[in-house]
């Protein structure tokens, strides 16, 4: 009896644990995407230069629907990811695999309690 409510709580674990992963690969996949869509756009309209859509994409891919900074964890991550994360992107290619895994760290780095 007892070694079958252990089995039960691995899987349990198992199963949340590949979900968890899932859940955060499929949101830096979402960020990726994102940010493609709007970077490649924004490029193309006349008058903007790769900086400023790379900082615009990422704000509003980050924080979709309105960026609100109330809390420490938000601002952490804006400013990492303005700082580190923009210089990747190109004219010919919005690099965002790279942008994307330089962001989703700056999440973790914001995340983590010292």
């Amino acid at each position: 009896m007892e070694r079958s409510k252990v089995g039960c709580v691995l899987m349990i674990c198992l199963v949340m644990g590949g979900l968890v992963g899932d859940s955060a690969g499929q949101s830096i996949q979402a960020f990726a995407q994102c940010y493609a869509v709007c970077f490649i756009t924004c490029v193309l309209t006349p008058g903007n230069n790769v900086t400023t859509c790379s900082t615009r994409c990422i704000i509003s891919c980050l924080f979709p629907g309105s960026l609100k900074l109330k809390d420490p964890q938000s601002f952490c991550k804006l400013g990492c990811a303005t700082y580190l994360c923009t210089n990747f992107s190109t004219t010919d290619d919005p690099a965002k695999e790279k942008v994307g895994s330089c962001v989703s760290s700056c999440s973790e780095t914001c995340t983590q309690k010292y």
